[in-house]
């Protein structure tokens, strides 16, 4: 069901565990939708695996898993070697790596016979698209991300009416490493990881 929602605000949280890695994530309470969570790295702690998932109220439960030897050495799931499930259901995935404009290097998904795009605005801001069709004008999810240390927090707010489905994925996407959306941020991915795997391999 469609629906107007809004804008909330999701706070950043973080919890050591006995064993395993830190969770982190982000919370809060949409008026509409209820409570969501946002949770990474989610589930058991499995080798060569990461994932985050969002769960709430009112949305379906979406997760992102990466699988590869880098996921040892990231604190989120990365767009390389993802999964991405909402409900049941698996989005299909697909992105040009090597465009030189935000809106080339976008993440297109197909859910459900809905198309989306996602977009960096800038490196702590993205836009989640579902596109529109002949019976529906489709919906901008904007997601901005302010604050530092234990102030950060994540503001959420949508142009258009929509499914919770929406809300899902654009809320899970705060939780999940998208640096590659960006040229520059491509490059200090790329940079990051070399440099991980080297420290992590003189350990």
């Amino acid at each position: 069901m469609h629906t107007t929602i809004s804008p909330f605000t999701l706070r950043y949280w973080k919890e050591k565990q006995p064993v395993g890695r830190t969770k982190f994530g982000w919370e809060g309470t949409s008026p509409e939708l209820g409570d969501m969570r946002v949770v990474y790295p989610a589930g058991r702690d499995v080798p060569n695996a990461i994932v985050t998932d969002v769960r709430g109220a009112l949305i379906p439960t979406a997760t992102f898993e990466t699988r590869g030897a880098h996921t040892d050495v990231v604190s989120m799931p990365t767009l390389n070697r993802a999964t991405l499930r909402v409900g049941d259901g698996l989005v299909r995935m697909n992105r040009t790596r090597w465009a030189l404009t935000h809106q080339g290097r976008s993440l297109h998904m197909t859910y459900l016979g809905d198309a989306y795009r996602l977009t960096a605005i800038n490196r702590r801001a993205y836009k989640l698209s579902r596109q529109p069709d002949a019976e529906d004008p489709g919906v901008v999810i904007t997601v901005r991300q302010s604050g530092i240390g234990s102030g950060r927090k994540v503001a959420v707010q949508a142009a258009g009416r929509v499914l919770p489905a929406d809300v899902s994925l654009a809320v899970l996407f705060s939780g999940v490493d998208r640096s590659v959306l960006t040229r520059r941020g491509a490059v200090r991915a790329g940079f990051s990881r070399i440099f991980n795997f080297w420290a992590d391999s003189q350990s």
